[in-house]
């Protein structure tokens, strides 16, 4: 089974409540939802206070240790020590809700798998998760902005109209006073036909569906008159 696989197993259970198997005596663990701040017990989900009960502050360094080993408990604990402010920081980042708690999971994953990396040296174990979250909340920002991006250029290309390559060379050589002149020499079902396709921005299909005639005809017609308008121009 690879890491990841493992890694999910093990944060689906340290985000539930502990309960005994009465007939195995393994621990097992009941699902809960991922913590929002509202749902998180503020005396066990910010590590920066003192335990209530104890009056002690969690050893976060330690539970960093035994999750080195592959210590689920340990791994349970530090997440229900930690989560809150994981999350908060990924939401106040990220904004929508969702990818926040899936940017929180993805971040308790890096840990039961990074935690060997921790250097008590160069900083604080908070400072340390801190900063894995913020850096996993940046590149989702940079992951969405890139499909909407790639989303947007796709859109743009796919929004080319209806018209063919008699169209383009006409338009790329009119000037206006040129083209009002020529029109005139169109008929009169040529010249709304025409005016509708370039200059209302209609296509074929919905150029026939005003005018109520079938799209053939429309096509007949607009090349008809692009044509004695190119002759009119001088296009080649």
């Amino acid at each position: 089974m690879g890491g990841g696989t493992v890694g999910r197993n093990v944060l689906t259970r340290a985000r539930g409540h502990h309960v005994r198997d009465s007939h195995s005596g393994a621990l097992c663990l009941k699902p809960m939802d991922t913590p929002r701040v509202s749902r998180i017990n503020p005396a066990r989900s910010d590590p920066d206070q003192a335990d209530a009960s104890s009056g002690a502050a969690p050893d976060l360094a330690g539970l960093l240790a035994r999750i080195a080993q592959q210590d689920q408990s340990a791994f349970a604990e530090f997440y229900a020590q930690t989560s809150r402010r994981v999350y908060g920081l990924a939401r106040r980042v990220l904004i929508d809700p969702e990818l926040s708690e899936d940017t929180t999971q993805e971040v308790y994953l890096q840990v039961w798998n990074m935690a060997d990396r921790f250097n008590a040296e160069a900083g604080s174990p908070m400072a340390w998760l801190m900063t894995l979250a913020h850096r996993r909340a940046v590149d989702r920002v940079r992951s969405e902005q890139s499909s909407t991006d790639r989303e947007a250029r796709y859109g743009a290309a796919m929004q080319v109209k209806d018209h063919d390559d008699v169209v383009d060379t006409v338009t790329q050589r009119l000037e206006a006073e040129a083209v009002v002149r020529c029109l005139e020499t169109l008929t009169g079902t040529q010249q709304e036909s025409v005016r509708l396709a370039y200059y209302g921005g209609l296509t074929y299909r919905e150029v026939a569906e005003k005018l109520g005639v079938a799209v053939p005809t429309i096509k007949s017609r607009i090349r008809d008159g692009l044509i004695r308008l190119k002759t009119c121009l001088g296009v080649n």
